[in-house]
């Protein structure tokens, strides 16, 4: 068992995202995992990421607050405990557009090693 408490959770830094603040809370840097990590991000009031794709599948669900996914074609609010799943290769943008910070937790596989 691989248990991080939030206060361990490593702080990362992906591109392309802005007033938010990551926490790794499984997988990578947090701990050993065989197929994928978990993370949870805190987006400040106008935060936001950039419009872009990744070739994972990815899963969020927001904890806290409202946060607004959007495709590029669609865009959707999503509430407390509301999820989505964004398809390999779908781009996505994330933004929170209310007053008060959201919480979003994103699962995804881990990066395959290229041989």
């Amino acid at each position: 068992m691989n248990v991080t408490p939030i206060e361990a959770a490593p702080q990362y830094h992906p591109p392309e995202h802005f007033d938010m603040r990551c926490l790794r809370l499984q997988g990578m840097e947090a701990g050993l995992s065989d197929t994928l990590w978990m993370g949870l991000s805190e987006i400040a009031p106008g935060g936001h990421t950039s419009l872009s794709a990744s070739p994972y599948e990815k899963l969020y669900l927001v904890v806290e607050g409202e946060v607004v996914v959007g495709t590029g074609d669609e865009e959707a609010v999503l509430c407390k405990l509301d999820s989505c799943r964004i398809a390999p290769g779908e781009a996505r943008v994330l933004e929170n557009r209310g007053k008060r910070p959201a919480l979003i937790v994103l699962c995804m596989p881990l990066a395959k090693e290229k041989t």
